[in-house]
């Protein structure tokens, strides 16, 4: 029923690109601070962690008052201040910031979050600090580049004469929607995963500033985006010092990166935060919330702090699908069940199969499926030009055709069933679904007529 609910709104999304807003009215902010991050809702919830002497504020006390490094010191000093009411470290995020800091995310943090404790004349060092900065990353088009940009114009708008607004307005019409949305409308794989955390950040600090939820630019891709995060981690868990993480997908034969599997649960973590109410997020929360995976070491403990909810109930995520496949992008995604042994199977358009199995990576070219391969309830086939075959799993539900020629017609005949045509996707995928049965032939073969 779950699932049900969770496709009939994914239906409902799909809105026209023309009926969706453009975007805020206008880029000026005037807000007291803090602008970031910091709505005033989520201020006191972390406040009053503090006072519950919750797990998740004992952690990150603990971490600050061992005195050890820091990796993200300014971000993680502003946050104890500004959650403590403790002027002490904000005067030693202030001091970070005004000296060794050269992050200019951090530095707008640090900026915004311990304003009401600077000086006048801290608060036109820092802030001319960052206008370099910002000066020096204007031309960068990345992700978090751009989030850097975007939340120091809003930590500097109306104390930094007109530059703060003239960087927002060119975010929005050059990046987002010259740029980025029409990429997210035609393939919705314009992100990479790494790049998630800064979007939501970029995200959360527009809704929060210019009430505008950029979601409504890109609502096929946004409706999306939670599930396939959680598909596309590998089943087996990553155990490290202080918890244990889920492994998203990684390129290269190497180790699992621990800091890019903190930084996925962080984004995450803002998912849920950003929109609880959204069922594919309640999926993500119950993704989320198991104990065993609360990060408690320096690196994760602020991003746990400042995001998770424990007080939001979730659903579970079982009552998930097994895969997710987006046909714009050619992409899919999909695993045997639920359990940390099980297959997991990921395709690209114009890429090669990673296969998890047996607890190893492995990659091989569609070419190389000689023989379908079960995983679930669903079956994965090399595709071909021409081919035939004979429905045999009586517990198959889809057989997912891997390798085909892109956006191309096929005919295909059913025992007893009428002559019917079928498309393939952006990647060469196509997905065909039969009742569970088992003997009856499937005749299939590229149509003359494209």
């Amino acid at each position: 029923m779950v699932v049900l609910l969770l496709l009939v709104a994914g239906l409902l999304a799909q809105n026209s690109p023309s009926t969706q807003p453009s975007g805020p009215e206008e880029f000026k902010i005037y807000a007291d601070h803090p602008r970031l991050l910091l709505p005033a809702r989520r201020l006191k919830l972390i406040r009053r962690e503090k006072q519950r002497q919750s797990i998740r504020w004992n952690q990150f006390q603990a971490v600050i008052s061992s005195k050890g490094e820091l990796p993200e010191k300014g971000f993680a000093l502003a946050l104890y201040h500004i959650a403590a009411e403790d002027a002490a470290t904000g005067k030693a995020a202030v001091q970070w910031a005004l000296g060794p800091g050269n992050d200019l995310r951090q530095l707008a943090l640090v900026y915004d979050w311990c304003f009401d404790i600077m000086t006048d004349g801290e608060k036109s060092l820092l802030a001319g600090k960052m206008q370099k900065a910002m000066a020096k990353e204007a031309q960068s088009q990345t992700v978090a580049a751009v989030r850097d940009r975007v939340l120091a114009a809003v930590a500097l708008a109306d104390h930094v004469p007109d530059a703060p607004e003239k960087t927002l307005r060119g975010f929005w019409n050059d990046w987002w929607m010259g740029k980025t949305v029409p990429a997210l409308r035609n393939n919705r794989a314009a992100f990479a995963l790494t790049d998630s955390y800064p979007l939501m950040e970029i995200l959360h600090v527009i809704h929060d500033n210019l009430n505008f939820d950029m979601r409504d630019n890109a609502l096929g891709f946004f409706k999306d985006f939670p599930v396939q995060r959680v598909l596309s981690c590998y089943p087996a868990v990553l155990p490290a010092a202080d918890n244990f993480y889920r492994v998203p997908q990684y390129a290269g034969l190497g180790e699992p990166d621990v800091a890019q599997a903190i930084m996925s649960r962080a984004a995450d973590l803002s998912i849920v935060a950003f929109d609880a109410n959204a069922v594919e997020h309640q999926f993500v929360q119950g993704w989320l919330i198991q104990d065993r995976f609360i990060m408690r070491g320096a690196s994760g403990v602020p991003y746990e702090f400042l995001w998770a909810n424990p007080y939001q109930p979730g659903l579970s995520y079982h009552h998930l699908p097994h895969y997710f496949h987006d046909p714009k992008a050619g992409m899919l995604f999909m695993r045997s069940s639920w359990e940390e042994d099980a297959i997991w199977l990921s395709y690209r358009a114009g890429g090669e199969i990673e296969l998890f199995m047996d607890g190893r990576r492995s990659g091989l070219k569609p070419a190389a499926l000689k023989e379908a391969l079960p995983i679930g309830d669903h079956l994965v086939m090399l595709g071909e030009k021409e081919m035939q075959f004979t429905l045999n799993l009586p517990n198959a539900t889809r057989y997912f055709l891997l390798g085909l020629k892109p956006n191309a017609w096929y005919e295909m005949e059913v025992d007893d069933e009428e002559l019917r045509d079928e498309r393939s996707d952006a990647g060469g995928i196509l997905v065909l679904s039969f009742p569970a049965s088992s003997g009856i032939g499937v005749r299939l073969r590229e149509s003359a007529h494209q």
